[in-house]
């Protein structure tokens, strides 16, 4: 699950007093919020992408951890729809979120090897590592709840080192930016051919890939994308048109068609290339989406804070499907046929409202090391 600077940055790198920043926007005052309205619409767009991104994370997760798990009597395929529904945004939802994340990362790849090591990569790791100890004993509390968590010592040292766990996305951060900075005088296509090709190898079974390592071996190609691309990334948002939208949009939904109807997740190179086909649409619909301000801003505003969200949902997810399981599933038929259409919208609302709230309370209770490497220059979680 969730990163990159809370903008797009096109001066030049920042003075090493301001690069202890992590790409999660996690802000302690207003200030730099309402600072952020003024942004250009390159910005909004790739922040209005964040925002929708990790919605799709937590409906993706109420809908497979909680929705589908409920007995549900109703007599019509509504849970399948809902199911069926998120499968189709699988191919754009992490790749876009990576992608963008590899575009506000181009300038802190430059900086010296100690700033990257501490602010991005020891920054990651960190916050992986503190959520997963909290995410593993909150997790031991709702047992029903379908989801990767460790159960014995030996099983937390895997998801630290070799196995990611749900919060992964933070572990390839990490992951990425040691390699993004270490082939950093490396010819680009020396190191997107294989990345391209890991991706295509993972996503046709060909590797082992227990837990969350899938998701680490497909998306660092889209990482390195965004950060080698981010000119011609940056240009193609800025160009968007309406017909771009239209034809992005059908090809997206015609190579889900045929790979569906071919059965070829798991050809060779599919998978992948019906990403770069949705990453290609999901810019394009960010960019014309941000000419919008009335949806745009918020979406925006959600995508700047996007750490705590990514790093509290599974926790709040977790109690309340321990709460709400046996309720829902021992309502009558015609109770349920009002809710169950809307049931992981609802849901999804209320996680993503509670893990910000979380966060504010634990900020109010001076926790902020839960959300920044501490240290003698606090580290800015991102977006």
């Amino acid at each position: 699950m969730i990163q990159q600077l809370s903008s797009i940055d096109t001066r030049p790198a920042e003075s090493e007093r301001h690069a202890t920043r992590v790409p999660f926007c996690h802000r302690h005052r207003t200030g730099p919020i309402l600072a952020a309205e003024g942004r250009s619409h390159r910005a909004r767009w790739a922040d209005a992408a964040k925002g929708v991104c990790i919605i799709l994370v937590v409906l993706w997760h109420v809908v497979v951890k909680d929705y589908l798990q409920i007995d549900w009597h109703i007599g019509v395929p509504v849970p399948g729809f809902w199911g069926t529904l998120g499968e189709q945004f699988l191919p754009l939802r992490m790749p876009l979120f990576f992608t963008i994340s590899g575009v506000f990362a181009a300038n802190a790849a430059q900086r010296p090897w100690r700033v990257v090591a501490r602010s991005r990569i020891a920054g990651f790791l960190y916050l992986y590592a503190v959520w997963l100890l909290i995410h593993t004993a909150v997790l031991a509390a709702a047992p029903q709840l379908p989801t990767d968590r460790a159960t014995s010592a030996l099983g937390l040292l895997e998801q630290l080192t070799i196995t990611p766990s749900n919060l992964w996305y933070l572990y390839a951060l990490a992951l990425y930016f040691t390699i993004a900075k270490a082939t950093r005088r490396a010819p680009r296509a020396l190191v997107l051919v294989p990345a391209a090709l890991l991706s295509a190898v993972a996503a046709a079974g060909l590797l082992d890939t227990p837990g969350n390592r899938a998701g680490l071996y497909q998306n660092l190609v889209f990482f390195l994308a965004g950060l080698y691309l981010r000119p011609q990334i940056q240009q193609w948002a800025a160009t968007a048109s309406r017909r771009r939208l239209v034809l992005t949009s059908g090809a997206y939904v015609l190579a889900l068609a045929a790979m569906a109807v071919a059965g070829a997740q798991q050809w060779f190179g599919v998978w992948t290339a019906v990403s770069v086909v949705a990453v290609a649409f999901g810019v394009t619909a960010a960019a014309r989406l941000a000419r919008w301000s009335a949806i745009s801003r918020p979406l925006a505003r959600l995508g700047r804070i996007t750490l705590p969200v990514y790093v509290v949902h599974m926790p709040v997810l977790a109690l309340l499907h321990r709460l709400l399981l046996v309720p829902v599933s021992g309502l009558g038929g015609s109770a349920q046929g009002l809710i169950v259409l809307g049931y992981p919208i609802l849901l999804t609302g209320l996680v993503i409202g509670l893990s910000l709230a979380v966060h504010r309370g634990l900020l109010a209770l001076r926790a902020g090391w839960l959300f920044a490497l501490p240290g003698p220059r606090r580290v800015e979680a991102a977006g």
